[in-house]
């Protein structure tokens, strides 16, 4: 099977709804991990369980979010977008509702695992849909517009969740991704039109997706832009995992005052889509990524360095950490657009992989974050900075030497 050279169709739906529906999807996995961050601390507490298995409640989802990613992908390959999202989004809003009513640590752990297997139907297919509909170069736009979306519902979700765990406790934090949940279902069910232009009969045939997924694995292209995406999303990783903790129980801020330090962070990651959008067309790719690389490595060195020589409050970490979202806000929609740029044919398996790269990424983040928290600000400044170095180091040599052809290839395709 060629996976490499296709047609693309022209959208069939507006553009406006297009973008709308992406932000809703893509959205969807800021809202399940960072809505409930502030309550995370109260939620521990509340079932007197250990720091380890508040840290798997997030860890266990984006596990399963990433692995399910690998199903969801051929199926929606061989099925279609719109039914794997329809089942999905019922499947993450059933889960939502399960985890409002757990009666103990160990069974939020076990809805949050299926909550993030459903999740990764709506992400999987969102990376898919921008290359169904667009050209890479044109999807990298579309994508930063769509994370743009991201970005407004990730601002809002840290807030609102310290609002209503302070207000009401943890368990309405919860309800709300219910309902949200229940909201994207309706616009998906309702306003989806599908966008796969040609289903692949053979998608799910061993041999097929064995063949289909060493394809993938084996192109530079692929690999340059998913190690770009597995850097940039680990540093975005160790702060959403131990910030709680650090910014409440270290630094002493109210989940409120918590909730408005991450609307900060998620503003800098919206602006920095807005900058990508910017910088494509005058830079190109490669040069677009290798700025934005300059961005998070200076972020994350200057956290890292304050944090080493003992400066430990709450614009310390910040400050610098506004600059690595800011860059960000560009790997992410190059990143992802690019790694399944090459693959018209096979978007679906493409954006699995580069999604289950990612996710195993910051499950083995977890894992180390869950056993190295000591009570103060390191874990989380000196993880970020090692994160802004494989970013940098990334983006000035692989994407550099192999980020640029899938976009010139694909746009000379017939």
């Amino acid at each position: 099977m060629d996976v490499s050279v296709s047609k693309t169709v022209a959208p069939a739906m507006p553009a406006g709804m297009v973008v709308l529906i992406l932000s809703m999807l893509l959205g969807i996995q800021p809202v399940t991990t960072d809505l409930y961050l502030p309550a995370l601390p109260a939620l521990t507490e509340g079932f007197g369980a250990p720091m380890s298995q508040a840290q798997l409640t997030l860890s266990a989802l984006l596990l399963a979010f990433g692995s399910s990613q690998l199903i969801w992908g051929p199926l929606s390959d061989r099925f279609g977008r719109r039914p794997i999202l329809l089942w999905g989004l019922s499947a993450y809003t059933l889960a939502s509702v399960g985890s409002i009513f757990a009666p103990s640590m160990l069974l939020l752990i076990v809805w949050r695992i299926v909550q993030g297997a459903a999740m990764g139907a709506a992400v999987m297919c969102a990376r898919a849909i921008v290359r169904d509909l667009y050209q890479p170069l044109e999807g990298a736009r579309v994508m930063s517009k769509g994370l743009s979306g991201l970005g407004v519902l990730a601002c809002l979700s840290a807030p609102l969740g310290g609002l209503l765990s302070e207000l009401y406790g943890w368990r309405i934090a919860l309800a709300a991704l219910a309902v949200f949940g229940a909201a994207t279902l309706a616009l998906v069910g309702l306003r989806f039109e599908e966008s796969l232009a040609q289903k692949n009969p053979r998608a799910l045939r061993p041999g097929t997706l064995l063949r289909t997924w060493l394809t993938i694995l084996r192109h530079p292209t692929f690999l340059a832009f998913s190690a770009l995406t597995a850097a940039s999303y680990g540093g975005l990783f160790t702060f959403l995992a131990t910030s709680s903790f650090v910014f409440i129980q270290v630094l002493g801020l109210s989940k409120t005052g918590y909730g408005l330090v991450m609307f900060s962070m998620c503003f800098c990651y919206l602006a920095g889509t807005f900058i990508c959008r910017r910088l494509l067309p005058r830079f190109g790719v490669r040069r677009s990524v290798a700025i934005a690389a300059c961005l998070s490595l200076t972020g994350g060195t200057t956290m890292g360095v304050l944090a080493w020589a003992g400066v430990q409050n709450v614009w310390a970490i910040m400050l610098p950490y506004y600059l690595f979202m800011l860059g960000h806000g560009v790997h992410q929609p190059c990143g992802q657009s690019g790694a399944v740029g090459p693959f018209p044919q096979a978007a679906g398996a493409a954006s699995a992989l580069n999604g289950f790269l990612m996710m195993l990424v910051a499950f083995g983040m977890g894992g180390w974050l869950g056993t190295h928290m000591d009570g103060t600000v390191r874990p989380l400044t000196h993880g970020v900075w090692f994160w802004s170095v494989l970013i940098a180091t990334t983006a000035w040599t692989v994407v550099r030497k192999y980020g640029e052809p899938a976009h010139e290839a694909a746009a000379r395709s017939p």
